[in-house]
């Protein structure tokens, strides 16, 4: 199994970024996918998560009317569209999956099965 996120870069506050989420190796069909983000010295925190048809989103309250979770499941990608970015979105982000039976659609990340490695994006002030 293996997630591919892309799209992380440096942008200054008010700007905008698309990540993207290749996923292989597993049914795409049945996963939950889930962004989900960690700032130097802080502990990881789920930004937002789409289940496994896309019909149901969930996204952190400082991240609601900014950020767009979206899925192409005939392409196994997941998007995180990421506009009027602030300097506290600094983090990198990851992406993760877990089987939409199991994963509670919201903040908790305990339950995702697979993870990528991430792609940093910075925010400047």
């Amino acid at each position: 199994v293996q997630l591919q996120a892309s799209g992380g870069g440096l942008v200054q506050a008010g700007g905008s970024l698309r990540l993207s989420c290749v996923v292989s190796g597993l049914p795409f069909d049945d996963y939950a996918i889930g962004w989900i983000r960690q700032a130097p010295g802080k502990e990881r925190e789920g930004v937002a998560c789409v289940s496994n048809r896309g019909g149901t989103t969930w996204y952190k309250d400082s991240v609601k009317g900014r950020f767009t979770i979206s899925r192409d499941n005939a392409a196994n990608t997941v998007y995180l569209q990421m506009n009027g970015l602030k300097p506290e979105d600094t983090a990198v982000y990851y992406c993760a999956a877990g089987w939409a039976l199991v994963v509670p659609l919201g903040p908790d990340i305990e339950e995702y099965d697979y993870w990528g490695k991430g792609t940093q994006v910075t925010v400047s002030s």
